[in-house]
C-alpha cells in the first residue's frame, strides 16, 4: 500500500499538461522542419537537374557525358547528406540534446576517423578537380605514371584504364599526380626510312614526294601533309630518311604504318636496296 501511494503521488507530481504541450510543440516543429526540409530537398534537386540537363544542351561536347554525370551525382549526393545532416541537427535540438557539446566532445574521435580517411577524402577530391577540370574522359588515350592505355571509367575514387594488353587497372585519384592525354590534340607520326651511305638518296626523296601526294589522300584522318626531314645518321650508326605528318589523337600508329609499307613498296618497285633492319618511332 505504501508503494502504491508513494507512486500516486510521484505520477500526480508531473504536470501532465505542460509534458503533454511540450511533447506536441516538439512533435509540430519537427514536423514543420521535416516538410520544410523535404521542400528544399525537392526544390534543390530539381534546380540542380534543371543546370545540369542545360549545360548539357547548350554546353555538351562529345566524350564529356560520363564527366558530367558524375559531377551531377557527386552534387546531388552532398546535397542530399546536407539535407540529413540538418534534419539530424535539428531533431537533436528539439530531444534538448547539446549538439554543440557533443560536436566539441567528439573532436578526438573526429580526427582519428580523420586521419584514416585522409586517402579516401583525397581520392574524393582529387576525382572532383578531374572531372570539372575535364583533364580526362572516357575513351581518352592517357598515360598516368606508368600505366598508359585507354580510360574506361572515370570515379570520384578511382580511375580505370585499360592497357594495350587489355589489362584493367584501377588507379587510386590521390595517387595521380601527372596526366598525359593523348587524345586531345594532333598527334605526330614519325617515318624513318632506312638507307645505305651511298643509297641514290635524290631519287629515293623523288619517290617519297611522289608516295606523299597519293597515299594521304587515302587517310582523313592526317591532319597536316607528310613533309621530308631529309637525311639523319642515328645513334647506333644507321642512316635513315625521316618523314614526318600529323593525324588525328589515337591515328598516327596506323598512319604510321601505312605510310612505311607505302615507301618501302614505291623504293622496292624502283628497285633501290636498302637495308633489312629499319627503326621507326611515334609521339606526339
Amino acid at each position: 500500500m505504501i508503494l502504491s501511494s508513494n507512486l500516486t503521488r510521484f505520477i500526480q507530481h508531473f504536470d501532465w499538461q505542460h509534458i503533454g504541450e511540450q511533447i506536441a510543440t516538439t512533435v509540430f516543429q519537427l514536423l514543420l522542419v521535416t516538410v520544410g526540409l523535404l521542400l528544399i530537398d525537392w526544390i534543390g534537386k530539381k534546380i540542380i537537374r534543371h543546370f545540369f540537363k542545360r549545360y548539357k544542351k547548350n554546353k555538351f561536347i562529345e566524350g564529356s557525358a560520363n564527366r558530367l554525370d558524375t559531377i551531377f551525382t557527386l552534387v546531388m549526393n552532398l546535397f542530399q547528406y546536407t539535407i540529413i545532416f540538418f534534419w539530424i541537427y535539428a531533431f537533436l535540438s528539439f530531444m534538448g540534446v547539446p549538439v554543440g557539446t557533443l560536436i566539441a566532445g567528439a573532436g578526438i574521435f573526429s580526427l582519428a576517423l580523420g586521419l584514416g580517411a585522409q586517402g579516401f577524402v583525397s581520392d574524393i577530391v582529387t576525382g572532383a578537380f578531374l572531372l570539372m577540370e575535364d583533364q580526362i574522359n572516357v575513351g581518352d588515350a592517357v598515360m598516368i605514371g606508368k600505366v598508359e592505355g585507354t580510360v574506361s571509367a572515370v570515379g570520384i575514387r578511382t580511375t580505370q584504364v585499360i592497357s594495350a594488353d587489355g589489362t584493367l587497372n584501377f588507379i587510386p585519384n590521390r595517387n595521380i599526380t601527372i596526366v598525359s592525354n593523348k587524345s586531345r590534340h594532333e598527334m605526330r607520326a614519325m617515318v624513318q626510312i632506312p638507307i645505305f651511305p651511298d643509297s641514290p638518296i635524290d631519287q629515293i626523296n623523288a619517290i617519297i614526294e611522289s608516295v606523299n601526294q597519293t597515299v594521304p589522300a587515302q587517310f582523313p584522318t592526317i591532319t597536316q601533309a607528310p613533309t621530308n626531314l631529309g637525311t639523319v645518321p642515328l645513334e647506333n650508326g644507321q642512316v635513315v630518311i625521316q618523314v614526318v605528318t600529323f593525324t588525328q589523337p589515337g591515328e598516327q600508329f596506323t598512319v604510321q604504318h601505312k605510310l612505311l609499307s607505302a615507301y618501302l613498296k614505291a623504293i622496292n618497285d624502283a628497285n633501290i636496296e636498302l637495308p633489312t633492319i629499319y627503326h621507326n618511332n611515334s609521339q606526339n
